[in-house]
């Protein structure tokens, strides 16, 4: 019996140590010993989605070549302003960095991390001009870390997506 409230003891030092550990050298730190968090551009053109259920995609069909998990839509207003409701939604949303914005092709970059472990995920969007002044983006958003994500790019992009159609109606 005291084999296992030792054992128990020890197990406890252990968590509360880990814990310490974590809070003190901070998430963004541990992270990076799985490498950098942000995952890099992409091409939606040429895109691979992963074989793990932890990426979410949205996009025109006529401009990626994988599957899309969500319908984008057709926004009346023009691409440089879509782009700019965008950065207003985005500007509202917690735990978010903008890693890269590329003016020429239209493409922002951002990590955005969880709550209380800080995991990040990055999100990578571009903006396309249709005729009529009228414009539709595409989005990837990938986890750095785990197999699963339970859902939660896919959340994230459909949010962005709401928020957004707030801000500028889908085109009917």
């Amino acid at each position: 019996m005291k084999i296992l409230a030792a054992i128990g003891i020890g197990m406890m030092l252990l968590a509360i140590t880990v814990v310490l550990v974590f809070v003190l050298v901070g998430p963004e730190r541990i992270w990076r010993f799985f490498g950098e968090p942000d995952l890099g551009p992409v091409s939606f053109e040429q895109l691979q989605r992963r074989t793990s259920p932890n990426d979410a995609l949205a996009c025109p069909p006529d401009v990626c070549s994988a599957p899309a998990d969500i319908k984008v839509a057709l926004y009346p207003v023009t691409v440089r302003q879509l782009r700019m409701s965008f950065a207003q939604v985005i500007a509202a949303e917690p735990r978010v960095t903008t890693v890269d914005a590329n003016e020429t092709a239209l493409t922002d970059r951002y990590i955005q991390r969880t709550g209380w472990l800080g995991f990040p995920d990055t999100i990578v969007v571009q903006f396309y001009d249709r005729s009529d002044g009228h414009s539709t983006l595409a989005i990837y958003s990938r986890s750095q870390l785990g197999e699963s994500d339970l859902g939660a790019n896919r959340a994230r992009i459909e949010r962005w997506l709401s928020k957004l159609a707030q801000q500028v109606p889908p085109a009917a």
